[in-house]
């Protein structure tokens, strides 16, 4: 099957605000992201992995050595996917259920947040940050390069793009500052559908 980019429901030239402009946008999903999408589908013709869905490309070729460029690009168009996902300009408060389960694994709700910027601020060289469920526990995870909790068998619910190419165009090396405005566009429904998906209520 030959993979596109994702339809997504906010304009790109409008950026996401207050958070990301549209010219990081435009370079960062039409260019990056296009990009792995492209070199996905040519690395999968003719090989075993040609009909199979991402998820399963990304498992089959974790840790494969034959396969490495097809893990990295696959992974890649899974984690962007999933967080044009994560955000929505002027995002809202997440519901009392999202804070209730955060609280029970972090302390609270704020306590989470702090926890989780510290966590991507710290995420050495590129790669991103993920809050996944494993199981009924929630952990933060920090993933280098491609990586993502696909291969782990973990659930994602969150995620937070670190690579340079993602923020430097509006905050150059400020990476605390572009964690600090993710927070404003959280697409906290679409968190909240992903935890129910996880059996996390």
């Amino acid at each position: 099957m030959a993979f596109t980019l994702p339809k997504l429901p906010y304009n790109i030239e409008d950026g996401i605000e207050p958070a990301i402009s549209g010219k990081t946008m435009s370079f960062h999903f039409g260019k990056h992201h296009n990009g792995y999408v492209t070199k996905l589908n040519n690395g999968i013709k003719g090989t075993k992995f040609e009909n199979s869905s991402l998820e399963e490309i990304i498992k089959g070729t974790f840790e494969n050595e034959e396969f490495k460029g097809v893990f990295n690009n696959s992974s890649q168009h899974f984690n962007h996917s999933f967080y044009w996902n994560s955000m929505f300009p002027n995002g809202k408060e997440p519901s009392q259920k999202v804070k209730e389960v955060l609280a029970n694994s972090f302390g609270s709700f704020e306590d989470f947040l702090k926890q989780f910027k510290q966590k991507a601020a710290t995420v050495f060289g590129s790669g991103w940050c993920w809050l996944v469920a494993d199981g009924k526990n929630l952990e933060i995870m920090q993933a280098s390069n491609a990586m993502n909790p696909i291969p782990l068998n973990k659930k994602p619910l969150l995620v937070i793009d670190v690579w340079e190419h993602a923020y430097y165009l509006d905050y150059q090396n400020n990476r605390g500052g572009s964690i600090d405005k993710f927070f404003q566009v959280i697409n906290w429904e679409f968190v909240e559908q992903e935890m129910k998906k996880a059996g996390l209520f």
